[in-house]
């Protein structure tokens, strides 16, 4: 007989708990947002099947019954938090409903730091995952392209919103870390730059700098750079 665990299977096609005994005493919603709540206080390096048992206060093996692998209840975790997204009445312009997608999305992974680690295909067929999904298909509906250009252009999205985020909160982490400010920091990093610019053996960064030179605006570079996604679908 194999182990458990050693074939693959869906979390979604298992009955909410399995073996014999009581009635359950906790649902997979009460377990994702257990653990849910540690990843978002302590980061997802915290969440184990030892600290959520905790969390709930029962016995970390008796929670095997109700998730029986680690992968499992990140699997609960995504579908927890996918449940905050809106879906709204499709606006009928598909550009300005997947801008907002994008935004939300961002927004999303902003209030649950850890999501952006757990942003990977094996984690989006859960239930609310897939009505999400099916949400960003109703507001494509007026893009003329195939379905399978309509995945590409959602998961080109994803992809945005996810390595600009994981940009973004690297950046706050390191700024949190440093043992003086990050205005400091940008003060003296911004003068070495400035003097390797000006030495003339850099001319293009030099021409690049003399024609803007001001401080980068992230937004207007998060939006930038979700727009030409759209365009290029657009053509």
């Amino acid at each position: 007989m194999a182990a458990r665990g050693s074939e693959p299977e869906v979390i979604w096609a298992r009955t909410e708990r399995t073996g014999r005994g009581p009635r359950p005493a906790y649902s997979r919603a009460d377990i994702a947002a257990a653990a849910v709540r540690i990843a978002d206080e302590r980061g997802l390096d915290a969440v184990s099947m030892r600290h959520v048992a905790a969390e709930l206060g029962c016995g970390t093996m008796s929670l095997y019954n109700y998730v029986p692998r680690k992968e499992d209840l990140y699997e609960l975790m995504v579908d927890a938090v996918a449940a905050e997204q809106e879906l709204w009445e499709p606006s009928g312009d598909w550009r300005a409903d997947m801008l907002r997608v994008a935004r939300q999305a961002r927004a999303l992974m902003l209030r649950h730091t850890w999501l952006p680690a757990l942003m990977s295909p094996v984690y989006g067929f859960s239930p609310n995952a897939l009505r999400y999904l099916e949400h960003c298909l109703a507001c494509l509906d007026p893009f003329e392209g195939t379905y399978g250009t309509k995945f590409e252009l959602i998961a080109m999205i994803n992809g945005v919103v996810t390595t600009y985020v994981t940009n973004e909160l690297a950046t706050a982490e390191r700024a949190r870390s440093l043992p003086w400010s990050e205005a400091q920091e940008n003060a003296v990093r911004g003068r070495y730059l400035g003097g390797q610019v000006a030495s003339g053996a850099y001319p293009r960064l030099a021409a690049a700098f003399a024609e803007d030179s001001g401080p980068i605006d992230m937004e207007a570079v998060f939006e930038r750079a979700l727009g030409r996604v759209l365009d290029g679908f657009a053509r």
